[in-house]
């Protein structure tokens, strides 16, 4: 893949010139749109990545990775998924969702998009009460709670 600062030619307008698009919005497109997806619980970045979080500088295209070309891009993420939720629907969501959002606000052509699970991330119990403090504010109706011991998803079964 190519380094995220450079800029890419994208598509050709109907006036002879040229419409030009920096891979980081490419990037930018498809961290947001994973953002979205149910399940994904954050980006998975690599050693440069954590030394630009650990400088305070924070980078919203962490974990992705872009390739564009004059009408198609390619794309591979770096995911960590929360457990309980099924790793394949979730991917092939993300999947549809970034795709979806490069087309729809660029015009190009995806080509692919790779997704690369990292690591399965558990809820701590500071983020199930942010959960429903979010339900809440939603006005969403919560049903009575069910004792903790039930509420956890059944540990995974080899096939």
């Amino acid at each position: 893949m190519t380094e995220m600062n450079e800029v890419s030619t994208a598509v050709e307008s109907e006036n002879s010139g040229k419409i030009v698009f920096a891979d980081d919005v490419i990037a930018t497109i498809a961290a947001l749109a994973a953002a979205d997806v149910e399940g994904v619980a954050g980006m998975s970045g690599g050693v440069v990545e954590g030394l630009t979080e650990r400088l305070g500088m924070r980078n919203i295209t962490k974990g992705v990775k872009v390739e564009v070309g004059t009408e198609e891009a390619a794309v591979d993420v770096f995911v960590n998924v929360r457990y309980g939720f099924r790793i394949q629907e979730v991917c092939q969501n993300l999947q549809k969702a970034i795709k979806s959002a490069i087309e729809t606000m660029t015009g190009l052509r995806v080509v692919e998009v790779n997704a690369y699970v990292q690591a399965v991330v558990f809820d701590t119990p500071e983020s199930a009460e942010d959960s429903k403090k979010k339900a809440k504010k939603d006005n969403v109706e919560e049903t009575e709670e069910i004792p903790e011991a039930e509420t956890e998803p059944e540990p995974p079964r080899v096939k």
